[in-house]
C-alpha cells in the first residue's frame, strides 16, 4: 500500500519572517538614496592588501594612474606595416 502525500498549497503572500528577527525599529528605503548614487565594489587580492589597506589608498593610487591611462585612450593607435 502505497503512502499518501501530504501536499499542501503553498500561498505566495503567507509569512515567512522568523520571529526573532525584530526589523520594529526599521526604516524603510534609508539606504535607498546612497544605493541610487552607485556602489561599485572591487575586490582587494590579499597579496596587496598591504599596499592598499583602504579605500582612500586605493582612490589615490587610481587618480594617480588616471591620467596616464586616459592619455593612452587619447593618443591615436599607431598601425604597423604601414
Amino acid at each position: 500500500m502505497k503512502k499518501r502525500i501530504n501536499r499542501r498549497k503553498r500561498h505566495p503572500d503567507r509569512d515567512t519572517m522568523r520571529r526573532e528577527y525584530d526589523f520594529s525599529g526599521a526604516v524603510r528605503g534609508s539606504t535607498a538614496a546612497r544605493y541610487r548614487e552607485g556602489a561599485n565594489i572591487a575586490v582587494i587580492d590579499p597579496d596587496v592588501l598591504d599596499v592598499f589597506p583602504d579605500s582612500a589608498r586605493v582612490n589615490q593610487a587610481l587618480r594617480a594612474l588616471a591620467p596616464v591611462l586616459r592619455q593612452q585612450r587619447r593618443a591615436p593607435s599607431k598601425r604597423q606595416g604601414s
